[in-house]
């Protein structure tokens, strides 16, 4: 995917904003080769809950990786990013001196 992970990113970001309860599908139809950064997107991409259809063994062997190792987690939503650092909302009223340290 290589220079296309930015442009996905984008514009799976745009259509979760435009229609958050809508379900949300990404054709990997055409794909022929995910390398590591498409890899960390889809699995973005899948924890929040976004299906993806894809042909090929090793698309479909990848996606079916990244759908087990995420299925006992819970959704992360968008909602649930702060949008400020597009973290997990872990800081308070926007103060991030606190993201990454231990309580």
């Amino acid at each position: 995917m290589g220079p296309w992970v930015d442009e996905l990113r984008l514009c799976w970001r745009a259509g979760r904003e435009r229609a958050p309860l809508a379900r949300a599908v990404v054709d990997l139809k055409d794909v022929t080769l995910i390398d590591d950064a498409g890899k960390a997107l889809l699995a973005e991409i899948l924890s929040a809950g976004t299906d993806c259809i894809a042909t090929g063994v090793a698309n479909r062997h990848l996606l079916q990786s990244l759908k087990n190792h995420y299925k006992s987690k819970p959704r992360r939503l968008l909602e649930d990013l702060c949008e400020r650092c597009e973290e997990p909302q872990r800081c308070q009223d926007g103060d991030h001196s606190q993201i990454g340290k231990e309580a």
